[in-house]
């Protein structure tokens, strides 16, 4: 998509990244799980205050897609100890890409994506990995087919219901 660019979120853009973060996730996950769990995640995780932690992290970081202005998607990355599981080696994971629905299929998660692996080749890492909700099929082939293979499984608590994450990685030469 020849108009797309991504740059990076700074604190400045903390109402963009709750808005985005928010939308997307909803649209997503809101047909698979209740209501409650849906507003109870969406209040909890993408609250201003934790959003602000994360956006000083400075081993988190995130990347927005841009379109004619529009955000229309974002990526989170997390290097280091800010990784959501400890893993062995050296690696990067991906903990979101999110994009809005209606440029799904349009290689705007590609693009995101790249920008993982670029900064994981930067930093001399080993892989990338993440984890992916084992009821969404679009997303778990959209790994597959860039070189990502399941390796575990883990839990991943939505308000009141424990789901299960398929952990897959791709390992990086």
């Amino acid at each position: 998509m020849n108009n797309l660019s991504i740059r990076q979120a700074t604190f400045q853009d903390i109402a963009d990244l709750q808005k985005i973060s928010k939308k997307t996730f909803f649209e997503t996950y809101a047909a698979g799980n209740t209501e409650e769990d849906m507003l109870q995640y969406l209040d909890v995780e993408f609250a201003t205050e934790k959003l602000k932690v994360e956006l000083n992290n400075k081993n988190s970081k995130f990347y927005f897609a841009i379109l004619m202005g529009e955000i229309i998607g974002y990526i989170k990355i997390n290097l280091g100890e800010s990784q959501t599981e400890s893993m062995a080696g050296k690696s990067l994971e991906i903990q979101r890409i999110y994009v809005l629905k209606e440029f799904q299929g349009q290689k705007i998660g590609k693009a995101l994506y790249q920008k993982a692996a670029e900064t994981a080749k930067q930093n001399e890492l080993d892989y990338l990995w993440l984890g992916v909700w084992e009821e969404n099929p679009k997303a778990i082939q959209f790994y597959e087919k860039i070189g990502f293979e399941a390796f575990d499984k883990h839990v991943f608590q939505l308000g009141s219901d424990a789901q299960t994450d398929i952990m897959m990685k791709l390992q990086l030469n």
